[in-house]
């Protein structure tokens, strides 16, 4: 099933973002860019979870689009701390990696849902 698919890849990607968190604060020195990191990309799976029990298909497409917009925001803020060379480009293009599956899988999930409304 997709929800158990995006569940499981939301779950270890807010894992690896939560220790990038650790990481940039303790060896970095770097705080409002990571904190902003660590409330978005936490968040896709936070929203994630609440879509497993909502109360209807709209209901849980709208907080799949939310999850979504949080991966959209995540994506902003890895740039940003990329760019910022607080990132290596190694570190970069693992995570955008797998935060497109994340965002190829919630947008899957979405149309698919949408479809079977009709």
């Amino acid at each position: 099933m997709k929800d158990i698919v995006i569940a499981n890849l939301s779950i270890e990607f807010a894992l690896r973002i939560v220790n990038l968190y650790k990481n940039l604060c303790n060896e970095k020195g770097e705080f409002t860019m990571s904190k902003q990191l660590l409330r978005c990309g936490t968040s896709i799976g936070a929203n994630v979870a609440e879509s497993e029990h909502s109360q209807s298909k709209a209901d849980f497409i709208t907080k799949l689009y939310i999850s979504l917009k949080e991966a959209n925001e995540t994506k902003y803020w890895l740039t940003l701390l990329s760019r910022a060379q607080y990132l290596t480009d190694t570190e970069y293009e693992s995570l955008m990696k797998d935060l497109r599956i994340i965002i190829g899988t919630l947008v899957n999930t979405i149309k698919k849902t949408k479809e079977n409304l009709t």
